[in-house]
């Protein structure tokens, strides 16, 4: 849990929780960093007395005025059963479980008993999925998301690979594998799509800019309906072969496109962890 509260702000409060083993403490390190204080492992009846409110619950904090964010951090089962296998420690369901003759057996049926007690959690923050997410990466993730103003809905382009698998945190996944392929052409290979060339090559495609224009149509048709939902964030992934050319200009120019209307964020999975 994390609190910041200048005096020339309204109070905020972030909530970071997710699967063990998420990286929970490396985002904490995060917000420390940007000035929050912050308070690890904060017990919820303790929250009272941290904000000096009645309740302790995240809605009875937003009926107050106090602006409230909550970050969920997930994590693919395999990614979590090896974080644990490198680290030697214990989750911390096991214990109930240490009798099984299968320790490896053991440590999943764990992991995927917190997971279903986290899902209606889950549900109602902002996901991000650390699996391929190294340390920096995933703190600069945090940063630039909790940099986004609080209280409206915050829009989030992710390119990536299908190679790599599809983002555990996407809301909406489109597939642009089928669209040309800038890697066929040996001048724009070792490029991206952020690079003019890339972009100039793909902006003359004619299915490249239709397959732009349903995407934006889409969103522009639901993204007011979220918001009245009171969805605070949703993660459009755009993907492709190798998550360096079509997927990173569509990301690119969704950004462009919505930054006016809606808090936008976006993410190069591929680019970003190279």
């Amino acid at each position: 849990m994390a609190q910041e509260t200048p005096a020339h702000q309204s109070s905020q409060v972030v909530l970071i929780t997710g699967m063990s083993g998420s990286g929970k403490s490396v985002a904490l390190h995060a917000l420390e960093d940007a000035g929050y204080f912050c308070v690890d492992n904060l017990p919820p009846e303790l929250l009272l007395s941290l904000v000096e409110l009645d309740k302790t619950r995240p809605n009875s904090l937003r009926e107050r005025g106090i602006a409230v964010q909550t970050l969920f951090l997930d994590a693919s089962t395999e990614t979590l059963v090896r974080r644990y296998s490198e680290t030697r420690r214990k989750h911390p369901l096991s214990q109930g479980l240490a009798l099984q003759p299968d320790q490896h057996r053991a440590l999943v049926d764990a992991i995927e008993l917190e997971r279903e007690l986290l899902s209606e959690l889950r549900e109602q923050a902002h996901v991000i999925d650390t699996s391929l997410l190294r340390g920096p990466l995933l703190q600069a993730y945090v940063k630039s998301f909790f940099a986004a103003p609080a209280g409206q809905l915050t829009l989030v382009f992710e390119s990536f690979s299908f190679k790599r698998g599809i983002p555990g945190d996407a809301d909406y996944v489109f597939d642009v594998r089928m669209l040309p392929n800038p890697h066929h052409e040996p001048a724009l290979r070792h490029q991206s799509g952020r690079d003019a060339a890339v972009a100039e090559f793909l902006q003359g495609q004619a299915e490249v800019q239709q397959m732009l224009a349903h995407i934006r149509q889409f969103l522009d048709y639901w993204l007011l309906a979220l918001a009245r939902d009171h969805r605070s964030y949703v993660t459009v992934a755009i993907g492709c072969t190798g998550g360096q050319h079509r997927s990173v200009y569509l990301v690119e120019r969704l950004a462009a496109l919505f930054e006016n209307n809606w808090s936008t964020l976006k993410r190069h999975r591929e680019l970003d962890a190279a």
